[in-house]
């Protein structure tokens, strides 16, 4: 095992180092060159408040996706807002822009305009896995993104957010290979409409820093990036015993990179952010728990948060509260706060 592990990260190293960031138009301050995407004018970093922060009220209809906008700005002063797709309408088929979804998208972009609100990038899932070992079916993934593509061009958006996804029984390598092949041809796609496509790290092989880099140097468009998210370094969750899991952690035991913790096999998170701010063109503030000072107690927030200002990234920094102890709003506020108290210590 020590020695394919060794291979794996010699395999992730050599990709990154080869192919680096500045190739494909990111300086080294990571504000990306392409002209479709918006750095805020202002301070060092703007707040943008992810929509799944919302996700229990808008399942059970206490919230409607067209007043997302409205409810962000009078209760917590944001006025940057990062969607999700699934919550959009409740159409169940294939999503596109017929008339019905295109009246729609216009009516969000006018209570946005009439808010004077941003709308930063539409966060894609369910629509196929863009690194699938199946052509046809990459091929549609990939199409699948289409809609989306041009959704978040009509409504204002720098990018969409994607996944890095592929079939988990095949080597690490080979499941790059094929994202990068997938994410190559969405960014060809995207970039007809000035839209950028930007992975976030969100479970198995993604959740790699170094492997989700290289990836996103495979792809060779500058158009590609990535959205860091503080919490989502596990790279498989500990769901009680299950062979996934324990192959897992044999296949990982070497490497330093990893830690086993009562959440599961994660990868380290404050490396990990580390590795993906040389391709960032947004950053996620996830959060869960908060201790008596308002300190989220899973992340470092001043830790991580130098870090992203270190790279030299300048522009939004997206609130995405997971957690149950407090209310969608209370944790919403507390992570706000936080990223205040946080922003203002880092000068």
């Amino acid at each position: 095992m020590k020695k394919n592990t060794t291979s794996r990260r010699q395999f992730l190293n050599l990709g990154v180092q080869s192919l680096g960031a500045a190739a494909f138009g990111f300086s080294t301050a990571c504000k990306p060159k392409t002209p479709e995407i918006v750095v805020p004018e202002g301070p060092l970093f703007q707040i943008s408040l992810a929509e799944w922060s919302l996700h229990k009220a808008l399942k059970s209809g206490e919230l409607d996706h067209l007043n997302f906008p409205k409810y962000t700005k009078d209760n917590f002063g944001i006025t940057a807002l990062e969607h999700v797709n699934q919550f959009f309408s409740e159409k169940k088929d294939k999503w596109g822009l017929q008339p019905k979804n295109r009246v729609y998208l216009l009516d969000l972009k006018k209570r946005t305009d009439d808010l004077g609100m941003d709308n930063v990038l539409i966060m894609c899932d369910g629509v196929g896995k863009l690194g699938d070992s199946n052509t046809a079916r990459r091929k549609n993934a990939v199409e699948g993104h289409y809609a989306w593509v041009e959704a978040a061009k009509l409504i204002g958006c720098h990018s969409i957010r994607v996944n890095a996804a592929s079939d988990h029984k095949l080597s690490p390598e080979e499941q790059a290979s094929l994202c990068a092949d997938g994410l190559r041809s969405l960014c060809d796609f995207a970039k007809q409409h000035g839209i950028g496509v930007i992975v976030e790290n969100h479970g198995g092989l993604s959740s790699d820093g170094a492997w989700l880099a290289s990836v996103i140097s495979k792809t060779g468009r500058n158009n590609a990036g990535t959205l860091p998210d503080f919490g989502n370094f596990y790279i498989v969750k500990n769901r009680g015993s299950n062979k996934k899991y324990e192959e897992a952690k044999k296949l990982y035991a070497q490497d330093a990179a990893y830690h086993e913790n009562e959440g599961g096999l994660e990868y380290d998170r404050y490396l990990g952010i580390k590795d993906l701010m040389p391709f960032a063109k947004g950053v996620s503030a996830k959060s869960h728990d908060f201790d008596d000072q308002g300190e989220e107690i899973h992340t470092d927030f001043h830790k991580a948060m130098k870090i992203v200002k270190d790279s030299g990234y300048r522009g939004y920094v997206g609130i995405e509260y997971e957690g149950d102890k407090l209310s969608e709003p209370d944790g919403i506020k507390a992570t706000q706060a936080l990223l205040k108290k946080t922003f203002a210590e880092l000068g």
